[in-house]
């Protein structure tokens, strides 16, 4: 099996190939070792972050920006996004904060991305009462 990809590690950006011999991974065109690794990941076993939204209540926006705490299966990344779809969160919120834990058992979190407080520390009541 040969397999070309193109190396995110660093900004440099190899074009590498990777080769399996005989249950032997095989990479070329890599500038360091740190490629070489990611090459023989990518081919293994990808994963990937994922980032998206969250539905959100009692704010002043009604989604929330939240990201894997590390890479998922790549496998799985559709099926994150389905549990993730179904999920509402109620402000306030924090940017780190623990959205969901160890999601489909994964061992890996959902955080959030975002400060946003509840409508009422945004606004207050009373400012809240003109508007509405």
């Amino acid at each position: 099996m040969k397999r070309e990809i193109t190396c995110i590690v660093c900004p440099k950006g190899c074009q590498m190939i990777v080769n399996n011999i005989d249950g032997q991974y095989i990479v070329e065109g890599n500038s360091c070792i740190r490629g070489a690794k990611y090459g023989v990941d990518e081919v293994t076993n990808p994963k990937r972050m994922v980032t998206t939204t969250v539905r959100l209540e009692g704010a002043y926006l009604n989604m929330l920006p939240v990201k894997t705490s590390s890479s998922v299966a790549k496998d799985l990344v559709f099926e994150v996004m389905k549990v993730l779809s179904t999920i509402k969160i109620t402000a306030p919120v924090k940017v780190g904060d623990i959205i969901v834990k160890n999601i489909l058992n994964t061992g890996v979190d959902i955080i959030s991305t975002k400060t946003i407080n509840n409508i009422y520390e945004s606004y207050g009541k009373e400012e809240l009462r003109k508007i509405l």
